[in-house]
């Protein structure tokens, strides 16, 4: 089974989706840079504390720190695999993977590419609702509310994020197509890239990607 993934795809392409039915289904532990920013703020640690300041002053986190956290989270939770979802974004990145792992004696086992239109992810984006505790991402659509938007696994509010509004998305999108869209050409030469149509429903698109997990899909 493969079990060291990365999941890549526009905003809106269904990726935190998908790697929270992954972890659900399969037990591989799934992080984000954000998501270890955020545990790290909490814990008060240095590093926590200085990311937190360069974000609140509006600026981005550096790579170097991006894959430090990434090499130490690693070196803690990966030794039963791992899904990635949100990094690597470019090029230098994906190398900076490359190395962590064949220092840890690993590989990537699989990059799957959530593929969708522009239309879908604009559609995706207007209703989507992110829990500000855990991360959790959901929809306006599937979400069943009563007085207000609560997270189902920690109980946090859902809402909007800040960066779904529609003029920042187009930023965003820009920034996929000329950062993220090289790292095809970079798996695909490692014989790992697997793409799969990312505009279906949740479901039909998880069965896609089980199949590449528990190797029932051509290489």
């Amino acid at each position: 089974m493969k079990r060291r993934l990365v999941l890549l795809g526009a905003p809106g392409s269904g990726k935190g989706t998908q790697a929270e039915m992954i972890t659900r289904q399969f037990g591989i532990p799934v992080t984000s840079p954000g998501a270890i920013l955020r545990r790290e703020k909490d814990l008060e640690t240095p590093l926590g504390l200085e990311t937190a300041e360069i974000l609140q002053r509006g600026d981005l986190v550096p790579d170097k720190i991006i894959v430090k956290l990434i090499e130490d989270w690693l070196r803690l939770h990966g030794g039963y695999g791992f899904v990635f979802d949100g990094f690597p974004r470019t090029l230098p990145q994906a190398e900076s993977l490359a190395s962590i792992l064949s220092g840890l004696h690993a590989s990537l086992d699989a990059a799957i590419w959530l593929e969708v239109s522009e239309e879908t992810v604009r559609a995706r984006i207007s209703g989507r609702l992110q829990c500000r505790t855990c991360g959790f991402t959901t929809s306006m659509d599937s979400a069943k509310f009563a007085d207000r938007p609560i997270c189902p696994y920690c109980e946090g509010r859902l809402e909007r994020r800040s960066d779904d509004d529609m003029s920042v998305l187009q930023t965003r999108l820009r920034e996929y197509n000329t950062k993220t869209q090289p790292l095809a050409d970079f798996y695909g030469k490692m014989s790992i890239l697997r793409r799969i149509d990312g505009n279906r429903d949740r479901e039909t698109v998880f069965g896609d990607i089980s199949r590449v997990i528990e190797n029932k899909v051509p290489a």
